[in-house]
């Protein structure tokens, strides 16, 4: 996890389609803060007026300011600390809160009837609704889970109506756009959406496409490309979404706490990323590993046809590439570099980094009626297979 966003942007390319997004996202959300204190320094002002006006509990004139003053400071406090909590823990603390008070309303018309004093009876109310409100506020936060839309409008829908399956947002991994082959996934219909693509997302892919290394400028523009292919698509729904959480500047941990908030999967082929969200319970989708499932499976003693690209390691080995960057060493084969050949596959074997097939010349030409063509389009393929991983 170690990819940052840096602290400012760089210098922008003109024609970069990315930057009236980026400014425009980042003009509105300058405004907030500003917007914010403004606010705030009128509640202090509001709260030190009213408390000169009215003088409570017969304080004097600079007493009363102070104590507006401390009205407000414990406003914005409580505020500073519900702005961390989730909106279903602060729907279900609402709910919660109004039932104990409810609860609270109830005991005390029965206390109400009873003979006790008075200063008895007013006891027992206020802690009958300090009691069921701190309850009611406490459990309905814990148990905010019964309070998700999803679930309010399962509640709200009509009898009649079907409810429709929960719809599971995918983030997308910058990895996985630079990379290219989610729009051959989403075009091929093996991935439906919504696909989310974070803002900070889109904006260390502007970064990459800014970059002063020709390299990564080239991986940062396709990804870009790769995302506008995938916002053509119709029959998929993109979305990109504003949420940025502020606990760090890794674009892998935002990711991760953005996903536990959203309940969503990860879609990317970065393989930290993937181990850092299973360990904590998230769904990744990984590309490099359905490319592995996809790739066709060889059999011992089944023919192919392979381009020999170069020598191997071992003496008499060449090595060709299949169409996937799937690696295959035949014996006998250095004498046969930039040559087609059949071959038969002796052995399988299964790496961190793939599949190698090891494979013989087929010299008597016995696997001709079974051969499957395998053969690569020379260097091009191999290096746009390395091409695809991110350093």
């Amino acid at each position: 996890m170690s990819r940052t966003l840096p602290e400012s942007p760089g210098p922008l390319e003109p024609g970069n389609h990315s930057r009236s997004l980026a400014e425009i996202s980042k003009s509105s959300a300058s405004l907030l803060p500003w917007n914010a204190w403004l606010f705030r320094i009128f509640l202090i002002a509001a709260a030190c007026s009213i408390t000169l006006s009215l003088s409570p509990f017969g304080q004097h004139r600079w007493t009363a300011a102070g104590l507006g003053v401390l009205l407000s400071l414990a406003i914005l406090l409580i505020e500073h600390r519900l702005r961390s909590a989730s909106a279903t823990a602060l729907l279900g603390g609402v709910t919660g809160g109004l039932l104990g008070a409810l609860a609270a309303l109830l005991v005390t018309i029965v206390i109400s009837r009873t003979s006790e004093p008075e200063p008895a009876k007013s006891f027992l109310e206020y802690a009958s609704l300090l009691g069921f409100g701190y309850v009611g506020v406490m459990l309905g936060s814990q148990k905010a889970s019964f309070f998700r839309p999803e679930s309010l409008q399962g509640i709200l829908r009509a009898r009649g109506t079907a409810s429709s399956p929960q719809v599971e947002g995918k983030l997308l991994d910058t990895s996985v756009l630079i990379d290219g082959r989610i729009a051959d996934i989403c075009e091929a219909h093996f991935l439906d959406g919504p696909l989310l693509v974070p803002q900070f997302v889109l904006h260390e892919l502007q970064m990459i496409a800014d970059s002063a290394d020709s390299l990564r400028r080239q991986r940062g523009r396709r990804g870009l490309e790769v995302l506008q292919r995938i916002q053509k698509m119709q029959t998929l729904e993109v979305r990109v979404i504003e949420d940025n959480p502020n606990t760090s500047n890794e674009v892998d941990r935002k990711l991760v706490e953005l996903a536990l908030r959203l309940r969503a999967r990860i879609v990317t082929n970065d393989f930290n990323l993937n181990k850092v969200a299973s360990v904590q319970g998230i769904s990744v989708l990984n590309v490099n590993l359905l490319a592995n499932a996809v790739r066709p499976a060889f059999l011992p003693g089944e023919g192919m046809r392979v381009f020999i690209l170069r020598e191997g390691k071992e003496a008499n080995q060449g090595v060709a590439y299949l169409e996937d960057g799937t690696m295959v060493v035949v014996d006998g084969a250095r004498r046969l570099i930039n040559k087609t050949v059949d071959i038969l596959v002796t052995s399988v074997h299964q790496t961190p980094a793939g599949k190698m097939i090891f494979g013989r010349i087929d010299e008597h030409g016995d696997a001709a009626p079974n051969v499957r063509q395998a053969a690569v389009g020379g260097r091009s393929s191999r290096s746009d297979f390395s091409e695809r991983s991110l350093d």
